[in-house]
């Protein structure tokens, strides 16, 4: 027993195989598709709401038209009032000034003022008709 036994090489530390965690694997893909669902859902909110703003947006637009021209309408007609109230109150301020009430009572009334002398018109052809016409 004494005999020499063979000798054994050195030993070497026995060098464990890395594991490669297959759940992170599966975790980096599981969140790439999260990921991708996640970014698939913004853009398919994003598409409807762009489609409902321009749904809006084309039954807002013929409506704000047909106001535009009720308003062009209207401003026009307001011109016109306008026009209309200057020239009332121009004949308004006239009637009611104390310097013209002659000229309007002579304009309304046809009187005249004594000191003044009316002229009255005549076309002399139509005299002789009148004449020519009552001789017989």
């Amino acid at each position: 027993m004494n005999a020499t036994q063979p000798s054994r090489p050195p030993l070497q530390p026995i060098q464990k195989r890395r594991v490669i965690s297959r759940p992170k694997r599966h975790l980096r893909q599981r969140s790439y598709q999260v990921m991708a669902l996640e970014s698939t859902a913004k853009i398919a909110v994003n598409v409807v709401i762009t489609a409902v703003a321009a749904s809006a947006l084309g039954q807002l637009l013929p409506y704000n038209w047909l106001q535009q021209a009720k308003l062009r309408e209207i401003s026009t007609e307001v011109k016109l009032m306008e026009g209309h109230v200057n020239s009332l109150q121009t004949q308004f301020s006239r009637n009611f000034d104390p310097q013209q009430t002659k000229s309007i009572m002579q304009e309304q009334g046809y009187r005249f003022d004594p000191s003044q002398r009316q002229v009255v018109l005549v076309n002399p052809d139509r005299r002789e008709d009148e004449q020519t016409q009552s001789s017989p």
